[in-house]
């Protein structure tokens, strides 16, 4: 029996992929286990594998196509099965160009205008209902080819949506105060060149403005005294053991002992190890703290599992690993979902304070600016130190005011005397 090659979903709250490449050709035969194509989702790559072993036919979907998930991209037929030509699922694919014609060999079902409900609203299944709200798009300009003229999900693929659309509901549409042609307008023709938006500018868009509209930010900053952390690290790398090529087998960054010492802080003060659901407050045992990293085109945040039980040489090596799998979008969601909180660090840039935004379903973000070489008072007297400004943005619904304030207490502490961290 002929098996199908399904987009398949590689993310929590994924709803589109785009196929990056093609492996293999319409006609080829095909072994199971074989790498077939690559999606590209918001936060990597992947390679997906053959189901079935046969001769693959490859339907409506070409690179760099938005596919929703759950389409049926080729069909793989065994022996004794005559490989027929496969053009894809009804409507499944969405050219990324806005005002692409719909891909014509894929409509197998009759479209016909969408039935309604006894309230006069269009019927639609709970997935597509779900994805028009996210897209912005209005149900009752689709047709549908459902059941009955049911929209259903694949019927949102072509589908543009409405002019300036926010969501005022999950907040997961991208709120954009003034349309696009509005925008536009502003500006002289031929002074600008447009960039579309990818899946990950897309998704970045989409989580920070539900972010900053439904979680109540509040911010603390604190100042912490580097001198001895600095003197510590460059004792700790010059000791460092080396391999068999004569380099050192890890090096110790400024970013390595505010990761560990944000993940002991969170600790000491369990109050903030938290994460705020409309049920309850989940309380964490263990310190997963991500750390943003910065690739072109946008950043990820990998964590660090259980960073508290680590040391600085092990936090310094997955890191290294860590911000690697992300520029190569080479990232697992195991390497990316949950967390408990997270570490912004800009100081590499020279920015010696800024806020940054909560990144759901974390309570917390610590944003970390540059040392810099300020004069302090010390027994009435000036002398010169490196500071650092450290900045915790709180979650107001989980984290209140006192408790941010004890864990940034907390966290200075250890990053000014970092010989507790290894205690």
């Amino acid at each position: 029996m002929a098996a199908e090659v399904i987009l398949p979903k590689v993310d929590m709250d994924m709803t589109t992929g785009t196929i990056a490449v093609w492996h293999v050709k319409d006609g080829d035969t095909v072994k199971k286990g074989q790498p077939l194509f690559d999606i590209e989702t918001d936060k990597a790559a992947m390679e997906i594998e053959s189901p079935a072993d046969g001769v693959i036919r490859i339907g409506n979907a070409p690179v760099k196509a938005v596919v929703p998930i759950g389409t049926v991209v080729a069909m793989i037929y065994g022996a004794g099965e005559e490989p027929k030509a496969f053009s894809g699922a009804p409507a499944a694919v969405a050219s990324p160009a806005a005002d692409a014609a719909p891909a014509g060999p894929a409509a197998l079902l009759p479209v016909v205008a969408p039935a309604v409900d006894a309230t006069g609203k269009a019927r639609a299944t709970p997935l597509a209902r779900r994805l028009a709200r996210q897209q912005g798009i209005s149900l009752a300009a689709l047709a549908g080819t459902g059941p009955r003229g049911r929209i259903v999900a694949a019927d949102l693929a072509n589908a543009r949506p409405a002019p300036a659309a926010a969501s005022t509901t999950a907040g997961t549409a991208i709120a954009s105060g003034m349309s696009t042609e509005a925008v536009k307008a502003l500006y002289e023709a031929g002074s600008y060149s447009v960039t579309p938006l990818d899946g990950m500018r897309r998704t970045i868009a989409q989580r920070l403005v539900q972010s900053k509209q439904t979680v109540p930010h509040f911010y603390l900053t604190a100042s912490c005294t580097l001198d001895e952390l600095l003197a510590i690290r460059e004792r700790l790398n010059a000791h460092a053991p080396k391999g068999e090529d004569k380099q050192p087998l890890w090096k110790l960054s400024v970013n390595d002992f505010i990761i560990k010492a944000l993940a002991l802080a969170l600790q000491r003060v369990p109050a903030a190890n938290v994460t705020f659901t409309d049920e309850g407050i989940l309380q964490h045992r263990v310190s997963d703290v991500g750390v943003a990293v910065a690739i072109e085109g946008g950043l990820f945040t990998p964590v660090i599992r259980a960073a508290e039980t680590k040391s600085l040489s092990r936090i310094s090596i997955e890191m290294k690993e860590l911000a690697a799998k992300a520029r190569a979008r080479q990232l697992k969601p195991a390497d990316y979902q949950g967390g408990t909180s997270a570490v912004s660090n800009l100081g590499m840039f020279g920015v010696e304070q800024f806020n940054a935004i909560i990144n759901p379903p974390h309570a917390t973000i610590l944003a970390v600016g540059a040392g810099v070489e300020t004069f302090v008072p010390v027994n009435r007297q000036p002398v010169l130190k490196t500071q650092m400004k450290a900045t915790l943005s709180c979650d107001h619904r989980a984290v209140d005011g006192a408790v941010g304030a004890q864990l940034l207490k907390a966290f200075r502490e250890l990053v000014e005397e970092p010989a507790l961290m290894m205690a």
